[in-house]
């Protein structure tokens, strides 16, 4: 495999989750969320953790440098490669990780804003467990109870339509500008999240080893 140093992109709903669990399994890469690395790190009460946890304690956003310090140092630890899920969201991050990290390809898989309402708006979650189910892809209509262990299966607030209408929008609008940065360095691969989660893992697949 002659790339080894991916960002992954694509709005709420398209499937990251899936296709990063699939990359990394394959590739050996090691995967680089920053929610999980933040909490990590403020679990760890590390340094930089510390520092976070003030600002998370006031309700305040994680500034960019305490992110991207957090990513620098677990970056120059993977001596096998790396898969960026979640950084960088602007071009600003990006240029900032471009001085410590060389990107061999941004892949970015695009789904359509009313296809984003759709897939979230039918999802839903066990209260008991926690299994997650979607009305499109693996529950019945009408079907209201957990197959693992029998919960009440319930929507949360932040898959009502309203609540993933705005984020999609919040999404387009801080991405759209790191999507051009990354296509005028001639790294950017976009898949069509429309194609299935089989399909387009094949063409990640001819992607990383083209």
């Amino acid at each position: 495999m002659a790339r080894t140093h991916v960002v992954l992109l694509g709005p709420p709903g398209a499937g990251k989750g899936t296709q990063a669990k699939q990359i990394v399994d394959k590739y050996g890469l090691t995967h680089l969320s920053t929610g999980d690395i933040l909490r990590d790190e403020v679990a760890r009460a590390t340094d930089l953790g510390k520092t976070a946890k003030e600002f998370m304690n006031r309700g305040d956003l994680v500034p960019d440098q305490l992110i991207i310090d957090m990513i620098r140092g677990r970056i120059e630890a993977a001596d096998a490669g790396f898969l960026l899920d979640g950084f960088p969201r602007t071009t600003a991050q990006a240029e900032a990780l471009g001085r410590f990290a060389t990107i061999d390809v941004v892949l970015n898989i695009g789904l359509a804003r009313d296809e984003v309402v759709r897939r979230l708006t039918s999802r839903r979650v066990c209260k008991g467990c926690g299994e997650i189910y979607n009305l499109t892809f693996n529950l019945a209509e009408g079907e209201t109870t957990c197959a693992k262990c029998g919960g009440e299966l319930y929507q949360r607030d932040d898959d009502k339509t309203d609540v993933i209408a705005n984020r999609y929008d919040i999404y387009e609008r801080s991405t759209a500008p790191l999507i051009d940065y990354y296509k005028r360095q001639g790294v950017l691969r976009t898949l069509d999240g429309l194609a299935g989660s089989e399909k387009v893992f094949s063409e990640i697949i001819d992607i990383l080893t083209a």
